[in-house]
């Protein structure tokens, strides 16, 4: 075999590893479609972020609203209640502030908490968001709106 054709075979082969992993990392993927959110609740904002280190990965962030309530705190206190519901087990989220519930199977990862409190992690420097995600926050709290961040990713953790 010519130094030319085991060039172009390497390129192939190259080309064809690499598709590999960006499928797989689509198929890990998830879709806000399987987050089961209350009755009313709306998606204000979405952003998918995706890391192609070793272990590649995508995640969802989202800005999540509902006019019905008042209060952020009562708006994820209840949609704790509905994940529960609907078959998802509560766990500890990444700070403090957060809460985590994994789907039947531990398929999925919800992380979740109010506007404010991601907010100020955002702030601290504890988490990091998208930059849409943070506005979308941030607007929430201008409109006095009850809202909040979700991060949605594929696996328990």
């Amino acid at each position: 075999m010519t130094a030319r054709r085991l060039g172009v075979a390497g390129a192939l082969a190259l080309a064809t590893a690499l598709a590999g992993c960006g499928s797989s990392q689509a198929d890990r993927t998830p879709t806000a479609s399987a987050i089961p959110l209350l009755p009313g609740a709306k998606i204000a904002s979405q952003s998918r972020v995706c890391d192609s280190g070793s272990r590649a990965y995508c995640t969802i962030e989202l800005v999540v609203l509902d006019p019905r309530y008042k209060s952020s705190d009562n708006l994820a206190h209840d949609e704790s209640k509905h994940l529960r519901k609907a078959g998802w087990s509560l766990a500890d989220g990444d700070t403090s502030t957060e809460t985590a519930a994994n789907s039947p199977g531990h398929k999925l990862r919800l992380t979740y908490s109010t506007a404010a409190d991601d907010l100020q992690s955002i702030d601290l420097g504890t988490i990091a968001r998208q930059h849409a995600i943070v506005l979308g926050l941030s607007s929430s709290m201008f409109d006095r709106s009850a809202a909040m961040s979700m991060m949605l990713e594929a696996g328990a953790t």
